[in-house]
């Protein structure tokens, strides 16, 4: 699976999880709306809803715990003290055999299909969100028309900000225009008593004033985005009522009762005679008579200010609350769905391949999921120090170990030659490999090698692709790819010198076994990230690759397995240890 199969995952993952936190928004908004009317009129805490939402989608829909990292105590940790109960031993031979390529193909066969979900889920995002961008610019070039039929009239009122244009269409008063605001007026407003006319005016007025016709772009842009999410268009359309309510309360502000009462029954004449406005469009007007009644009691009695300021506190606590747990509910989510999080069945691999002709002797379970190369990754980085020239031979050369060098292994702090590179997987050595190499050199070597997924970028933003991209980073590879970039080493077939080959082989010499075979391989050792965003060392996973040669006859193999607990030791080596137990029966086979 590779990298955009994963995002598409997360994009599903992240479409869900923002409709479950729209709901919870609702919820709450509508609890503070009922129990505090005043709250309606608090534009800033619809549209901070608004964003809670998105931010939801936002944080779901960023990589975190598919990431594998390199954990600390590498290949020669053996001073692990653990205190945990025993699992359950895993089946052996035949029937354990089957049982484990069963589980690895049903969990290939869900991860097919919800994939397939995910690519389908995605077409129906953009054709939906292309028709929300259509519809809005049909209903907005609709209120054009309408504002290019009328006539202009001279001076704009109180502000002067806007021009005014009198249409003869029975509309409400309506501001529109983001960057060239105009105001709409009816000419069925002239049977209006002037009192009435002024305040309506004034109303649209004020909505210039206070930048709601922005506030508005800001909640329209965001419903449009998710649109799929029906609470986003219900918190945006309250949202402008909450402003329409603004404006009723800063026009009315000082006023007597019975000019507060001459402006609620212009509300209810205008409700009358207009006709409403296109939906979503971007534009102030058109009185909803579903509000109406609500609007003009609190117009009649407007709400206490102390209280809504608190309500307005409460409720912004409140959805910071709801974000932050779904900020901290993320990692569990992203665990427990991604498709790279693998179960341990999944990530138990073993793979046996014919060098001569390519054929697969023996494949049991997932090995086609990527995962951290890790160590496994110097044999790729030594044959780039070999074919540069800048390795000359298993002893040369021997480089200094310098103070501030990437050594958690105490083994490392030490000046190294090649052999013991290898032997004790040290970091530091292979990032002075790469670094003399180059990052345009070091990247054309691993695609040259058709090396995993050949990302060479490492983590974002942090422009450590050519020390770090193999270490719980941006490149991974699979069981399978492992064995495909073993083939060609053992056939000495990759772009690179011979003395290069030969000199990697003799570096990865591993043991002689009965019957003749000599093996050759590396270990890795690596954990992904758990629920909190830390290694997981319960779930570390080890590798051990390379090839077996008889003669004429090479066997290229790739073994992963994953712990389901924390284990004594590193993943690797151990990994190493018990498949080099069973080689021999093993190969006899083969």
């Amino acid at each position: 699976m590779n990298d955009f199969d994963l995002l598409l995952m997360r994009f599903l993952l992240a479409s869900l999880g923002c409709c479950a936190a729209g709901f919870s928004v609702w919820a709450l908004s509508a609890a503070l709306r009922r129990w505090l009317p005043a709250l309606a009129a608090q534009r800033s805490l619809w549209l901070l809803g608004q964003l809670t939402v998105l931010a939801t989608f936002a944080l779901l829909l960023l990589p975190h715990s598919e990431r594998v990292r390199l954990i600390p105590p590498l290949e020669a940790a053996t001073e692990t003290v653990t205190h945990y109960i025993a699992p359950p031993k895993p089946a052996t031979g035949a029937a354990g055999a089957a049982a484990r390529v069963q589980a690895a193909d049903d969990a290939a066969g869900a991860r097919v299909w919800l994939l397939r979900g995910a690519q389908l889920w995605l077409a129906v995002y953009l054709l939906g969100l292309a028709w929300s961008v259509l519809d809005l610019r049909r209903a907005q070039r609709m209120l054009e028309q309408l504002a290019d039929s009328g006539s202009a009239r001279a001076g704009a009122g109180p502000s002067g900000a806007a021009g005014i244009i009198e249409v003869d269409a029975p509309i409400s008063p309506m501001l529109l225009g983001l960057f060239r605001p105009r105001l709409l007026l009816p000419r069925h407003l002239g049977g209006f008593d002037p009192l009435q006319r002024e305040l309506i005016v004034e109303h649209e007025l004020t909505h210039l004033r206070r930048h709601d016709l922005q506030w508005m772009a800001v909640g329209i842009l965001l419903q449009t985005l998710l649109w799929f999410n029906p609470f986003m268009r219900l918190l945006r359309a309250n949202l402008t009522w909450a402003q329409e309510l603004g404006c009723d309360r800063d026009v009315l502000r000082g006023r007597p009762a019975s000019q507060r009462k001459a402006y609620a029954a212009a509300l209810v004449a205008q409700l009358k005679l207009q006709h409403l406005a296109p939906q979503g469009a971007l534009a102030f007007g058109s009185i909803d008579a579903n509000t109406l009644s609500e609007r003009v009691s609190l117009i009649r009695s407007p709400g206490n200010a102390r209280r809504a300021m608190w309500a307005r506190a409460a409720t912004v606590a409140l959805l910071a609350a709801i974000a932050g747990g779904n900020f901290a509910l993320q990692p569990a989510l992203a665990w427990s769905v991604s498709p790279s999080a693998q179960s341990t069945a999944a990530l138990d691999c073993t793979t046996f391949v014919d060098a001569a002709s390519g054929k697969a002797l023996l494949r049991e379970g997932d090995c086609a999921a990527r995962i951290t190369p890790v160590s496994t990754f110097n044999i790729a980085v030594s044959l780039m120090g070999y074919d540069s020239g800048f390795l000359r031979n298993q002893h040369a050369p021997v480089l200094p170990y310098r103070a501030g060098y990437a050594a958690w292994n105490p083994d490392w702090r030490r000046d190294m030659d090649p052999s013991e590179w290898i032997r004790y997987s040290a970091v530091w050595y292979a990032q002075q490999v790469t670094q003399q190499i180059g990052q345009a050199r070091f990247a054309h070597y691993v695609r040259a090698f058709g090396y995993g997924n050949g990302d060479t970028s490492g983590d974002p933003g942090k422009d450590n692709g050519l020390t770090y991209s193999w270490v719980g980073s941006s490149l991974q590879i699979s069981a399978d790819e492992q064995t495909a970039f073993l083939r060609r080493l053992a056939r000495q077939e990759l772009p690179v010198s011979r003395h290069a080959h030969e000199q990697t082989a003799r570096l990865l010499k591993v043991a002689d076994l009965p019957g003749g075979w000599q093996v050759y391989g590396k270990t890795g050792t690596g954990a992904p990230l758990g629920p909190d965003g830390k290694d997981d060392y319960s779930r570390s996973y080890g590798w051990f690759v390379g090839w077996a040669t008889n003669g004429e006859r090479t066997i290229v193999f790739a073994r992963l397995a994953q712990d389901e607990k924390v284990t004594e030791g590193a993943a690797g080596p151990r990994t190493k240890a018990a498949f080099l137990r069973q080689l021999p029966a093993q190969l006899s086979k083969l």
